[in-house]
């Protein structure tokens, strides 16, 4: 179906569940995946199909999950489902929202985060090229239990039913409903009223509707996906690990094919959202997190965590490198053993290499911070050279200050910048010396205390402890 048909779709993801069998204090789907709530990934597929309207039914934990989606991407609306009472009371709870006349609704369970926007259209395409009145996404299961089970007769779907009220005939069915739906909205508004609880639970079934439809000689289908794994639930911690991995595989696919080499590819982390150019290579044990954007031609050695960081091209990070929503410019070098902390900024050609720390800096282009180095909340220019063992001492116990180093500045080893301070253009700091004060523009800063040497004190020193002894 073209994308220029979606502005007939409503959309209807259901939310409102505790989700029991993830044994936990949050609510399901709240839990993340790859650094978002589940339920996120499930409504990216959907949104993506531009609907008229997202609805999602929230119910347990509504509040949370309200702070939760609106610190998402995602355009929606609130449906309130005050008491579990089955899916089919969630559609009830939606229904003054819902079109009364003409268009399609999508209908399906907000724990589907590895459903693909292409399979949601093909299975759109199927169910308008049908002309259906509802069509239900299936699959094929060798174990399907747990799941509603797909009653067909004479090859046409007739009923679902749900895994607790099969029959031993119904229990032998393999195709199981994955609890996508697409449904014209008038006849679904009209078969609610039919619904009853007249089941194992008590509760109100949207699978009911199928045969409610069926028997008023509707065009009902189910439309089989061939990639069981894509299309099933996730209800407990080791379907939520199979999901990460999953979605971290086709990443790592996708990527190798747009021309990123990964070196060993089951033990390469990459978060489905980050972007990486062609040449670039990653070794093993890599974590790549967030929104990250890493450029072309660049390294990343072994044990390199990465979370919302901007990397410009034929950038070198060594191994064991910690770094966070920061942004490094083309042809850096970090690490070994580096950490940048939010805020940092590198321009290009900087060095920052083993047991640097840097937070909140700025580093011009060609400036070095090769050794054992503290630089927070630092504003330092080009071509400035940070000796091993710098500290800026950026917090007097209230406030945090800054220090700027202005371009061509030199700072020896052992030093310690006790912000606010600022180094003038071209000044150097002597090795070992603790600045307090404002340097001016090519000025040498020293603030050792005087050498002293005191001629043959060792072999005195040596005479007495032979005398003791």
């Amino acid at each position: 179906m073209p994308k220029g048909t979606a502005a007939t779709l409503t959309a209807l993801v259901l939310a409102a569940g505790q989700g029991k069998r993830m044994r936990s204090a949050t609510i399901k789907l709240l839990h993340p995946l790859w650094g978002r709530p589940m339920v996120a990934w499930t409504l990216d597929s959907v949104q993506a199909l531009a609907p008229d309207r997202l609805l999602v039914v929230i119910g347990y934990q509504a509040d949370a999950m309200r702070l939760a989606l609106d610190n998402e991407d995602i355009h929606w609306d609130a449906v309130v489902q005050d008491a579990p009472r089955g899916t089919g009371h969630a559609v009830m709870c939606a229904r003054p929202h819902l079109p009364g006349t003409g268009g399609d609704l999508l209908i399906l369970n907000g724990d589907l985060p590895l459903l693909t926007e292409d399979t949601l259209r093909s299975f759109l395409a199927a169910h308008r090229a049908a002309g259906a009145t509802l069509s239900v996404l299936s699959t094929e299961l060798e174990d399907p239990s747990g799941y509603g089970r797909m009653v067909r007769s004479g090859g046409s779907l007739v009923r679902i039913v749900e895994d607790r009220d099969t029959t031993v005939e119904e229990r032998a069915v393999k195709e199981i409903n994955c609890g996508v739906y697409l449904v014209q909205a008038p006849a679904l508004m009209a078969a609610l009223d039919d619904l009853g609880t007249d089941n194992t639970q008590g509760e109100y079934y949207l699978t009911d509707v199928v045969a409610n439809l069926v028997g008023s000689g509707k065009t009902v289908q189910a439309v089989l996906h061939p990639d069981a794994a894509e299309v099933l639930g996730v209800n407990d911690r080791r379907e939520l690990a199979a999901a990460a991995a999953i979605l971290s595989a086709r990443k790592n696919r996708a990527l190798m094919m747009a021309g990123v080499t990964l070196l060993d590819p089951a033990r390469t982390y990459i978060d489905p959202r980050t972007e990486i150019g062609p040449d670039t290579v990653i070794y093993p044990d890599v974590w790549i997190e967030g929104t990250s954007v890493l450029g072309t031609g660049c390294t990343v050695r072994p044990n390199v965590h990465l979370t919302d960081v901007r990397v410009g091209d034929r950038v070198t990070l060594k191994n064991h490198c910690v770094i966070e929503q920061s942004e490094i410019g083309d042809e850096a070098q970090v690490g070994p053993f580096a950490h940048l902390r939010p805020g940092t900024y590198l321009s290009r050609q900087v060095k920052v290499g083993n047991f640097v720390e840097t937070k909140k800096t700025s580093m011009g282009e060609g400036s070095k911070a090769s050794h054992l180095s503290y630089l927070g909340d630092a504003q330092v220019g080009r071509d400035v050279n940070v000796g091993a063992g710098t500290i800026t001492c950026n917090y007097d116990g209230r406030k945090k200050h800054v220090t700027i180093l202005e371009d061509g500045v030199f700072i020896g080893s052992d030093t310690q910048l006790v912000a606010p301070v600022r180094v003038g253009k071209g000044a150097y700091v002597g090795a070992g010396s603790t600045i307090t004060e404002d340097v001016p523009a090519g000025a040498l800063a020293l603030t050792r205390t005087p050498q002293k040497n005191i001629d043959g004190w060792v072999k005195r020193k040596k005479k007495q402890q032979d005398e003791e002894s």
